[in-house]
């Protein structure tokens, strides 16, 4: 599959501690979901289950659905004074909200 889900080093760093958490084989999911201020939202999740459709990079999933929203993106993980959090940067969203979760195409 072409125009895979970049992940950066700093969200490789931070998955990989959030899973040292979890249970043996667990997961990281990315998901696009209806929904948000602007049409559609992110979602990051832990999961045990790989389905048949799903793209696996490094320790992240995403199904094949949410792949074709985020194809072109990068994930990345940034820590500031304000927050700690994930973000997907897509240069394929038209619009987006204040907080960075919801875009539209």
């Amino acid at each position: 599959m072409t125009n895979k889900l970049q992940i950066t080093e700093n969200a490789k760093k931070q998955i990989a501690k959030l899973l040292l958490k979890e249970a043996k084989g667990s997961y990281f999911r990315v998901s696009v979901e209806g929904g948000g201020c602007s049409g559609f939202k992110y979602n990051f999740s832990i999961d045990k289950k790989i389905n048949k459709n799903d793209l696996q990079l490094y320790n992240v999933l995403v199904d094949s659905v949410s792949h074709e929203f985020i194809k072109n993106s990068k994930l990345d993980y940034e820590e500031n004074l304000m927050s700690k959090s994930f973000r997907i940067i897509n240069p394929d969203a038209k619009a987006s909200c204040g907080c960075g979760i919801s875009f539209s195409i």
